[in-house]
């Protein structure tokens, strides 16, 4: 087979499977969320075995521990959030009506300085946008709930993932070395090497990430719990458990916070505690935890993250989003594989490169 032939062969393998994934989308969650999970606890798991563990009485006790600690923590987080979910969305209308009140003075200001008709203008743009931005943002959980929470798929949440989980865990290795036997031979090594990059390119992401997130989780539910505000666990835990869209969940959570604040307590002290809180998170987070747990060598910007991440949630749904990361992250490392094969080939080096000439060395 040729070069071109493989090639093409390559590419129609990748095509079915991405049309395979879109076709079976809605059914996908548990299986992804199974391998996501089994992924994450395989290092682990290799340990248990070093030590002289059975593969098999490794993966029963892992596994059940991974998900009994699970339901443990929504068993004892679910009830005390319910009841903060529902006072929330009561106090929704009149934090919206505070925002409105807020923002008057902006108005007035940009009426003095504008004329009626530029006015007019950035009215409907801002209408515009904020119509599209609404529909969007709809358009993406519609996506989210019908490809991840819909009755069916919670139940196969539940029931299907510890037992994907199970048996991917088991016979890691085992797939592992079967899908190493089917590399073309020429190419073994260095589909190997890019494969590598690919793995440690994700392990350090996802792990240092998932740490991350449920740090900041935690520090930011504990820290505006303790200043006094209103649903401050709520605000604090949604806001660091989306913090794997970068800066979208400090913003988000600090302008509730903040909004209630205002609302409840109606002087500044509490302001700039919540402010203080989500500020030494982010400190700890930028100066710390991202640098120590993830680093640069992971090479996964935030902007393409971000990307990956909407890209992912309108294609596929959840699934699409529990997929977006890996799927990032191998393609910034074929990316950056080509790049070097690239700059390194007679293509972008020309013909006229600089190669020593006979009797130069003597001159």
């Amino acid at each position: 087979m040729t070069r071109e032939k493989r090639f093409w062969s390559w590419v129609g393998i990748v095509v079915v499977l991405i049309g395979s994934m879109f076709v079976f989308r809605s059914v996908l969650t548990p299986f992804v969320a199974g391998a996501v999970i089994a992924y994450f606890l395989d290092p682990a798991l290799d340990r248990m075995v070093r030590q002289g563990m059975s593969r098999l009485l490794a993966t029963i006790l892992l596994t059940g521990l991974f998900f009994a600690i699970v339901a443990s923590v929504f068993i004892l987080i679910v009830p005390l959030l319910q009841a903060q979910i529902v006072g929330f969305a009561k106090l929704l209308p009149s934090l919206i009506e505070t925002a409105t009140q807020y923002l008057t003075p902006f108005q007035d200001a940009l009426r003095e300085n504008l004329s009626s008709e530029r006015v007019a203008v950035l009215k409907d743009a801002t209408k515009s946008f904020g119509t599209e931005l609404v529909g969007w943002t709809l358009a993406l959980l519609k996506g989210v709930v019908e490809g991840g929470v819909a009755f069916f798929n919670l139940l196969a949440l539940v029931f299907i993932t510890p037992l994907v989980t199970f048996y991917l865990l088991r016979d890691w290795d085992v797939i592992i070395a079967k899908i190493d036997q089917c590399l073309p031979r020429d190419y073994a090594d260095t589909v190997r090497e890019v494969i590598s990059d690919i793995d440690k390119t994700i392990a350090g992401f996802v792990r240092g990430q998932g740490i991350v997130i449920l740090f900041l989780a935690a520090f930011y539910g504990i820290g505006l719990t303790l200043t006094g505000l209103d649903f401050g666990l709520l605000v604090g835990m949604g806001a660091g458990l989306i913090s794997f869209v970068p800066y979208f969940g400090m913003l988000i959570g600090l302008a509730i916070s903040l909004t209630i604040a205002v609302v409840q307590f109606g002087e500044w002290l509490p302001v700039v505690l919540v402010l203080a809180v989500f500020g030494l998170g982010q400190v700890v987070e930028s100066f710390y935890l991202t640098p120590k747990l993830i680093g640069e060598s992971v090479g996964l910007h935030a902007l393409w993250v971000i990307f990956a991440l909407m890209a992912g949630g309108a294609l596929f749904g959840f699934t699409g989003v529990l997929l977006a990361i890996p799927v990032a992250a191998t393609i910034g490392v074929l990316l950056r594989f080509f790049l070097i094969r690239y700059l390194d080939s007679p293509l972008f080096l020309g013909r006229h490169t600089n190669t020593p000439t006979p009797g130069a060395e003597d001159e």
